[in-house]
């Protein structure tokens, strides 16, 4: 049986992603391969890598790529297969939402009577040179972006303030630190002339390098908050 590889598309983490021949796999392999895998949902993919099949579309690498790294960081921990795609699930549609939206330009600016009512409290902890505001993420979708979840930023999101960062009361305590490094990171290296697509991809491999090593979490978010700008 011959491999079903074509090219290395790129690396992430630990991961080597390649583009594979999806035909071959579904014909000689597994017919429920469809446009990417991982080893936690195929197992005869290895565990450090992410397939992407030959006939998707052009430019939706990116989210696949984040799919995987959150569907195989859920099922390593136990998580059923089913609640991981979910979680994935939303993910992957916030950030075609994030890409659309900063393509169009599809949101208000917001004015300071919604931003004050959206505010709920400061994490003072981590507002060194910015603020960082636990938000009313109900109202935030209601108000100004259907899809915001976790977190964002003003580099990205234009109703919010460009010296604020955004953490949606809707997430687990445990998982702020988590989301906060990713929205940090992001914004860091936007302010420093990076697109959003390749800011995004460092900000998920650090995110999921911190998740693989919580020890390294306080360290990495110390240095993110000492570059603020």
């Amino acid at each position: 049986m011959k491999k079903p590889y074509i090219k290395k598309f790129s690396k992430i983490s630990k991961f080597d992603v390649w583009i594979v021949d999806g035909k071959y796999i579904r014909d000689n392999i597994d017919e429920e391969f469809t446009n990417y895998g991982q080893h936690y949902r195929f197992d005869f993919i290895p565990e450090n890598e992410f397939w992407i099949d030959k006939e998707r579309v052009e430019g939706e690498e990116k989210y696949f790529i984040d799919s995987m790294l959150i569907t195989n960081r859920l099922m390593a921990q136990g998580v059923s297969h089913k609640e991981a795609v979910k979680a994935a699930d939303n993910i992957e549609k916030r950030e075609r939402a994030k890409d659309y939206l900063m393509k169009k330009g599809k949101t208000k600016q917001g004015t300071k009577e919604e931003i004050v009512t959206i505010h709920k409290k400061l994490l003072e902890e981590y507002s060194k040179n910015l603020k960082v505001w636990l938000v009313d993420g109900e109202a935030v979708r209601d108000l100004f972006f259907l899809d915001f979840t976790e977190g964002g930023h003003g580099k990205v999101y234009p109703f919010i303030p460009e010296n604020e960062v955004w953490i949606d009361d809707d997430i687990d305590k445990d998982e702020i630190k988590f989301v906060l490094l990713h929205e940090l990171h992001e914004r860091n290296l936007m302010s420093e002339g990076m697109k959003y697509e390749d800011a995004h991809k460092s900000s998920s491999e650090i995110e999921y390098y911190c998740r693989q090593h919580p020890k390294e979490l306080d360290k990495k978010l110390k240095e993110e908050i000492e570059k603020n700008k």
